[in-house]
């Protein structure tokens, strides 16, 4: 197979000269013609969701991570974004899932500023209430919380939640992005935004279109964004149109519906 010529935004200097994979044990992608994401309950976890946006469409739910008595609590709340990353997302998942329900946790505030137990507890909150993809397009680099992330992660990984976490922009250890236990995404520079690409060498397991993407942004307007913040939502997308035809899929399974539905991936007769 022929090498692809991909600009890679993840670790771009490091990135393999040949991502070709061949698979010989199922011979066919998943068939996701008219598939649009119906009955599938798809968390972001972010800054909020701007209400009414007219690329995001109706919200099932809004909820926010407070601080009481010095712990972390989750409060439904009215609909809000409070710095545009989460509209972002969502907007990028309701154009590729349209017909999935959307759930906001807000775990970040003004400035993209957040607190690891903030973050913890809202990702721990979206597992127990079982939905069944939660978008991460942020990560922390503080080591103190990987293995309760760790925890999380293997709970929802059980729980059949499927976690698609966006890896850190810059080549440094950040969480939970780096377990297996989540789907990790890095973004490619290609101008298919329909594109993606297994990653025969992880850490990161796929890349998806995250350069130059038209996003949603509060005030009902739209922008251009860079990052892999917005090839996530690309791939949490794909989910949702994968759950949306068979919604007992493990994450195990949705990752392997991803490997053969990757441009890279040919497939054997």
């Amino acid at each position: 197979m022929a090498a692809l010529d991909l600009a890679l935004t993840w670790r771009l200097k490091d990135r393999p000269d040949d991502l070709g994979v061949t698979t010989t044990w199922w011979s066919h992608a998943p068939d996701l013609a008219g598939a649009t994401g119906r009955g599938v309950r798809v968390c972001v976890l972010d800054s909020g969701i701007e209400p009414g946006h007219p690329s995001v469409g109706p919200i099932q739910g809004s909820y926010a991570v407070e601080i009481e008595n010095g712990e972390p609590i989750v409060r439904e709340t009215q609909a809000k974004d409070v710095c545009g990353h989460g509209t972002a997302c969502a907007g990028i998942i309701r154009k590729i899932a349209p017909e999935c329900e959307l759930y906001s946790v807000r775990v970040l505030g003004p400035g993209f500023a957040g607190r690891g137990n903030v973050f913890v507890e809202g990702l721990r909150w979206a597992v127990e209430q079982g939905f069944d993809v939660i978008n991460l397009s942020l990560s922390t680099t503080r080591k103190q919380l990987a293995d309760e992330l760790r925890a999380v992660s293997d709970d929802a990984f059980f729980r059949r939640s499927v976690i698609v976490a966006s890896a850190h922009n810059l080549p440094v250890e950040s969480y939970p992005w780096r377990f297996s236990s989540v789907i990790s995404v890095g973004s490619h520079a290609e101008e298919d935004p329909a594109l993606l690409i297994y990653n025969p060498r992880p850490p990161v397991e796929f890349f998806a279109h995250g350069s130059d993407v038209e996003v949603a942004w509060p005030g009902g307007g739209r922008r251009r964004c860079t990052g892999n913040s917005f090839a996530t939502p690309h791939v949490t997308g794909l989910c949702a149109l994968v759950l949306s035809g068979c919604p007992r899929l493990t994450t195990f399974q949705v990752k392997n519906a991803l490997y053969m539905y990757a441009r890279n991936v040919r497939r054997e007769p």
